[in-house]
């Protein structure tokens, strides 16, 4: 009998594989909840409302961007960070050996941890999950959490069960850059501690045993890339997910951070109220080609309309810049003007354009005065007129001057 074909018997395999890992996550979560709702009680099993499950290569760079990543969602709780939960013996020895730590275990600690009050409006969890395990047990607590959430909607508690919303952010660096910034920080953090010794002057650094081996490190590298990199691709179709590269300059890692994480609103809002605010587009594609969309509207006026744009740019001259120039100091200058030449919309249009060019930015409002304009011989009844006043706010980069003492 013909045998089947390497690869073949490599996908089934991997299927099975795949299919005992997912059972054995539904095993071990079940088992995690039902304590959490023998001790706690169902309708008071309440997590954030927002998590972020922050991940990354070794020497990533993920404890020193958590701070900056929190300060997007305003979230003031501490980071959960999953190394420093697990600090009994046996799973401060697998730490130091490059090793994960039991699932379950890891996964109750976790939930226990999320469930205190202070983490009500969001957390950072870092370090996790990093196993297959892990990532199904991720996925379960969201379903568990939306089915509390459809369950007491009509309750009560609804107010404690909000929508959760999952983050998953990965910062990655290859094997070699992670190698460098492991040995980099054990060689700091080893001079460090030498230098407290020597002067009794200062705290002690913690010093990871694979931020001072070679082999160690790169072992730890491999661990992520092979067990945690790829479980965690399985969250990309059903969580938001943000892949970061953290190479480069701490400033060129968290502006890449930033873009990642500023525009999340069409993600996190409801359908209806996405679908309401979808007609107003978001700031970054107004301004993509602003200036060349300037350009073309301004040599527009020259071709097409030239005698109204060469009136608004004499008008310009003549009534704004004298008033311009004598607040060059504060950067700010407000000019009224009754020029009729202003009726004409189009020429409104220009001037904001053209003190765009410039490097100006100008706000035009528009007042519509009723003043006296003539007595009736008859009746003596005053007749009124409409008056309009455009009153022009013109902002600009002011002087820098330096006061004398």
């Amino acid at each position: 009998m013909a045998s089947k074909p390497a690869d073949t018997v490599s996908e089934t395999e991997s299927k099975k594989l795949h299919d005992l890992e997912v059972k054995d996550a539904q095993f071990i979560f079940q088992s995690v909840w039902t304590v959490l709702v023998d001790e706690f009680g169902e309708e008071n099993l309440r997590f954030p409302k927002e998590i972020f499950w922050l991940n990354g290569a070794p020497g990533a760079g993920k404890g020193t961007n958590t701070d900056f990543i929190m300060k997007f969602r305003d979230l003031t709780a501490p980071p959960v960070v999953v190394s420093s939960l697990l600090e009994s013996p046996e799973a401060r020895q697998m730490i130091n050996a490059g090793m994960l730590v039991g699932d379950r275990e890891v996964i109750e600690i976790i939930l226990r941890k999320l469930l205190e009050p202070i983490f009500q409006t969001g957390a950072v969890v870092d370090g996790f999950p990093r196993t297959k395990v892990q990532v199904e047990c991720v996925k379960l607590l969201f379903n568990k959490l939306v089915d509390l959430r459809n369950k007491y909607a009509d309750t009560l508690f609804a107010k404690y069960l909000k929508k959760p919303h999952f983050h998953i952010v990965v910062l990655f660096v290859d094997e070699k850059e992670s190698v460098r910034r492991q040995l980099y920080r054990g060689e700091q953090s080893r001079i460090h501690n030498e230098e407290v010794r020597e002067s009794g002057d200062g705290e002690l650094m913690e010093v990871r045993p694979t931020d001072l081996d070679p082999v160690a490190a790169i072992n730890r590298y491999r661990t992520f890339k092979e067990k945690t990199y790829g479980a965690l691709k399985d969250l990309r179709a059903i969580f938001f997910y943000h892949f970061i590269n953290a190479h480069g300059t701490l400033d060129e890692v968290r502006a890449r951070i930033d873009k990642e994480l500023r525009y999340q609103g069409s993600l996190e809002l409801d359908e209806a109220t996405y679908d309401r605010l979808s007609s107003i587009p978001i700031a970054s594609t107004i301004s993509a080609h602003a200036r060349q969309d300037l350009v073309d509207r301004l040599e527009t006026y020259e071709q097409r309309q030239n005698e109204l744009f060469s009136k608004v740019v004499d008008t310009i001259n003549r009534d704004f810049m004298p008033i311009i120039q004598r607040h060059a100091i504060s950067g700010l200058a407000v000019v009224n003007t009754e020029d009729t030449t202003f009726g004409d919309a189009d020429a409104l249009i220009m001037l904001i354009d053209i003190f765009s060019e410039r490097g100006y930015h100008a706000i035009i409002d528009i007042h519509r005065d009723e003043v006296p304009d003539s007595i009736d011989p008859k009746t003596f009844k005053i007749k009124t007129r409409i008056k309009l006043v455009y009153r022009v706010r013109v902002q600009f980069k002011g002087s820098e001057i330096r006061r004398g003492r």
